[in-house]
């Protein structure tokens, strides 16, 4: 297996190679991403691809009213985590609380730092959270289940459920020590291999590393840093899930691949020019791949501009056609609002599907204003923007 795996790696690059010096929409099928060209704008109304559905989570119970967003989901549950008192709740698809529970502190069966990633196994119901140097498992009602531990000197950057025995995740130190040695002049800690092993997967039972997914490596310095060069970490959205498997991003490498279920790589889309020739350098930063449509972000690395907006542009591919063009997503029952699809807000979706938060305060503002329509006006008139949760709008593609 790991011969062909190799062999399949290498005949991706052969095909990446070929996309740096060809103008072709394509080489041998894998679409191309020319991040210079200046892709017209399209306006696609959302429901025209889609089929649309609002929820509330609700927060009839005070301890189902949170501040933060979804963290995971899975076919049949919303995973939530309230960032004021660090609980984990768990809601039902249509919105109804299921449970919770806070086991936050510095235990030995405790959790802490939240801003970790956390992946939900429904099938076994156990709740995998990231803390330093370890895995915390709990149930969803809070029994802590097991520790593990994770191999010596990894950060865990993201992870989530591969398969039934393992979990895949990133190790984002690989790309950190790189980008500091060469900040400094001092490689005499970093050697440059050919293969990157920052993608791995690891027993969900016991931590013990199961197999390297062997991307290949560069040399490419993508480090966000301060104006004055001090070292802040990385924006990329290196995992995101895939009805197949999942789609891996080293955006050093101007690839995005699908390591699917049988665990094989190949190339899904990549982009031109080649990243190491670029000043200033421009991502493709990983993709949304669904039946009909690719979703992707390019992102031009403004040092000392995180996130500025004006350094992403929102893609949309039809995969049918081939077009590419800029998102104008727009909502047929909420006037004036453009929706994004992006990698970067929606890593972890469930199969065909991606979800968008909706602002309560911003509906409540736009139903005031006779800005809404249909099921979700009828929605947000009867809630609260004090006492209630946000809305969350699923989107799955036709």
């Amino acid at each position: 297996m790991l011969r062909l795996t190799v062999f399949i790696l290498f005949f991706a690059i052969g095909l990446v190679s070929g996309c740096s010096r060809s103008t072709n929409p394509s080489v041998d099928g894998l679409p191309v991403i020319d991040v210079t060209k200046n892709y017209p704008e399209k306006e696609i109304v959302l429901t025209d691809i889609a089929e649309v559905t609002y929820v509330h989570l609700d927060s009839k119970r005070d301890e189902f009213l949170y501040r933060g967003s979804i963290k995971y989901l899975t076919e049949n549950t919303i995973v939530v985590v309230d960032e004021s008192s660090h609980s984990i709740l768990f809601f039902s698809k249509d919105g109804i609380p299921k449970s919770h529970f806070n086991r936050y502190g510095e235990g030995p069966q405790e959790y802490w730092g939240m801003g970790n990633p956390i992946v939900y196994d429904e099938a076994a119901d156990e709740v995998f959270i990231n803390v330093r140097s370890k895995i915390q498992v709990y149930s969803s009602k809070g029994e802590f289940k097991r520790t593990f531990p994770l191999p010596s000197e990894v950060w865990i950057n993201q992870m989530d459920i591969f398969d039934a025995q393992s979990l895949i995740m990133y190790n984002v130190r690989n790309s950190m020590m790189k980008a500091q040695q060469n900040f400094s002049g001092d490689n005499k800690d970093y050697q440059y291999h050919p293969i990157d092993s920052s993608f791995f997967l690891v027993s969900k039972t016991d931590g013990q590393v199961l197999d390297y997914i062997q991307m290949t490596a560069s040399q490419n310095d993508l480090s966000v840093r301060t104006p004055s060069g001090g070292l802040i970490g990385s924006v990329f959205t290196e995992i995101v899930k895939h009805a197949e498997g999942h789609l891996l991003c080293n955006p050093e490498t101007d690839t995005v691949f699908l390591y699917n279920k049988n665990k094989q790589l190949t190339p899904v889309v990549c982009k031109i020019p080649l990243v190491g020739n670029m000043d200033p350098k421009i991502i493709l930063n990983n993709c949304i791949d669904v039946d009909n449509y690719q979703f992707m972000d390019v992102h031009t690395m403004s040092y000392g501009q995180i996130g500025h907006k004006d350094s992403y542009k929102y893609l949309m591919r039809n995969k049918k056609t081939g077009e590419v063009y800029r998102q104008i997503i727009v909502l047929p029952d909420y006037k004036g609002k453009k929706i994004t699809i992006s990698p970067v807000h929606n890593k972890f979706f469930h199969e065909n599907c991606t979800h968008i938060e909706l602002d309560l305060s911003d509906l409540k503002q736009a139903y005031r204003e006779n800005r809404l329509g249909g099921k979700l006006k009828q929605l947000v008139a009867s809630l609260n923007e004090i006492d209630d949760n946000n809305v969350f709008m699923f989107v799955n593609f036709k």
